[in-house]
């Protein structure tokens, strides 16, 4: 619709300015800037519901007045799906237990003298990407998680490998915090 393209990456206001300054002179081009404006309706609205949940998200997180946004990386969407997915952290007798759950305690893989671990397919695969989301975070910023992670990195050369160390390290200090939710 216009000559060289817009670029992808485009906000709301941008794409309403440009289909203003549109003006087509036959049905087709007409009808272009219509499905454009129609379009860029959904994409408010759908921006408009985004807003939406994510206060509903905040204020949810905030009524179970938990410490799990206390660790790095663990903001209100985070600490919604670790609360959620998690349930009732009672019924995990340990942190181990716990990582076992959320996939991030690593499967011996071993076969022979050199000890070799990989990752654990199975468990709460969400749970699992909520700490890889949080271990993701830690990583690109000045953290003790980053510090950690490139300790690892050092002494294993694998990257993956760290980020599952992480990734246990975070589980372990999420359910800390769960642990101490449910006991005030």
């Amino acid at each position: 619709m216009t000559p060289g393209g817009l670029p992808r990456l485009l906000s709301d206001d941008r794409a309403a300015k440009e289909l203003r300054q549109l003006r087509p002179a036959d049905s087709v081009g007409i009808a272009r800037r219509q499905a454009g404006y129609e379009l860029l309706n959904e994409v408010r609205d759908a921006d408009r519901q985004l807003r939406e949940l994510h206060g509903r998200i905040v204020a949810a997180v905030r009524a179970t007045d938990t410490t799990v946004t206390n660790v790095y990386g663990a903001g209100p969407v985070v600490a919604a799906y670790l609360i959620g997915y998690t349930g009732d952290i009672t019924r995990f007798a340990s942190k181990a237990h716990y990582a076992r759950y959320n996939a991030s305690a690593p499967l011996n893989a071993s076969s022979g003298p050199r000890p070799r671990h990989r990752l654990n397919n199975k468990g709460n695969r969400q749970l699992n990407h909520a700490l890889h989301l949080a271990a993701v975070t830690q990583i690109s910023h000045d953290t003790t998680g980053r510090d950690y992670y490139q300790r690892k990195l050092a002494e294993t050369s694998n990257n993956k490998a760290a980020i599952r160390a992480l990734k246990r390290r975070i589980s372990q200090a999420v359910y800390t915090r769960l642990v101490a939710d449910a006991s005030r």
